[in-house]
C-alpha cells in the first residue's frame, strides 16, 4: 500500500558539512514503494510516526552507493572545446536514452579530462535529520502517476518540495 509522506530533512556528509535542507522551506513529499528516495532514506521515514523527528545515519550503500572507480573516464580534451574547465565542477550532459547525466571533472590536462560518473555523494555514509510532519495514503492518480497531489496539502504546502538527495 503506497503512503504520501511529507517530510523536513537535512542531510550532513561525512565530514559534517551540510549538504542539503528543505528546513524552513516547503515540505519533502514522495510516495513509498516508487524509488523516489535513496533507500536507506525511504526505510527510516516509514519506520516513523506523524510529528516524530530523528537523526540516522545511512550507510553508502543504502544512499548513493559504494565509489566505483571504473566510473572514471579519460577523455581528449578537445572533447570539451569552448568550455574553461576547472577541478570539481559539474557538466552536463545527454545519456543514451535522453536523459540529463552530471559528470564532475576531477583532472585535466594540456591533452586529456578525467571525469566521473559517481554521484558526489558515493562512498559516503549520510547524517539525515528528519522530522515527519504528515502521511497519508496515496490517491490512484498519484499511485499511477507517481507524482504528490497537485492541489495544496491541508497543511497549506503545495506539494513540489524538492532534495538533492535523490
Amino acid at each position: 500500500m503506497n503512503q504520501v509522506y511529507s517530510v523536513e530533512y537535512s542531510v550532513k556528509n561525512e565530514a559534517g558539512e551540510l549538504v542539503d535542507s528543505n528546513v524552513g522551506g516547503a515540505p519533502l513529499e514522495f510516495i513509498s514503494g516508487k524509488g523516489q528516495m535513496i533507500p536507506g532514506f525511504e526505510k527510516a521515514v516509514v519506520e516513523m510516526n506523524v510529528g516524530e523527528e530523528k537523526e540516522v545515519t545511512i550507510p553508502s550503500s543504502e544512499a548513493y552507493g559504494e565509489y566505483r572507480d571504473d566510473l572514471l573516464q579519460t577523455l581528449p580534451k578537445e572533447q570539451f572545446e569552448g568550455i574553461e574547465l576547472q577541478k570539481g565542477m559539474t557538466l552536463y550532459g545527454q545519456g543514451p536514452d535522453g536523459q540529463t547525466i552530471a559528470v564532475i571533472v576531477k583532472d585535466f590536462d594540456d591533452n586529456e579530462v578525467t571525469i566521473d560518473y559517481n554521484h558526489p555523494l558515493a562512498g559516503q555514509d549520510l547524517t539525515f535529520t528528519i522530522k515527519l510532519l504528515n502521511q497519508r495514503e496515496a490517491t490512484a492518480d498519484e499511485v499511477l502517476s507517481g507524482q504528490v497531489g497537485g492541489s495544496c496539502s491541508t497543511d497549506g504546502g503545495c506539494g513540489c518540495g524538492s532534495c538533492g538527495c535523490h
